[in-house]
């Protein structure tokens, strides 16, 4: 198993316990996001819509690659691998 580092936005940091790096072990990419929603539940409805894809406004990358665009999240994880999730945030 991969050990990676996941970063999240300030916005959701707030239901991880203020952490805006986390560390998780995992395989694939998959399964890393899937330890993060075991880890902390409330991130569910932040990232994922009701069909469990990312929601529209939730962007992730994997290393310097993009997933919207993956076929699969089954992406094989190296250690030292970078997860990183942005999150749209409008308003004035």
């Amino acid at each position: 198993m991969a050990r990676v580092t996941v970063q999240l936005p300030s916005v959701l940091s707030i239901v991880v316990g203020d952490e805006r790096r986390l560390t998780v072990e995992a395989e694939s990419l998959a399964a890393a996001l899937e330890q993060l929603i075991e880890r902390w539940p409330g991130l569910r409805g932040h990232l994922f819509d009701e069909a469990g894809s990312f929601r529209e406004h939730v962007l992730c990358f994997h290393n310097q690659t993009s997933t919207r665009w993956l076929p699969s999240l089954d992406v094989p994880l190296a250690e030292g691998d970078v997860v990183t999730i942005l999150q749209a945030v409008s308003g004035g």
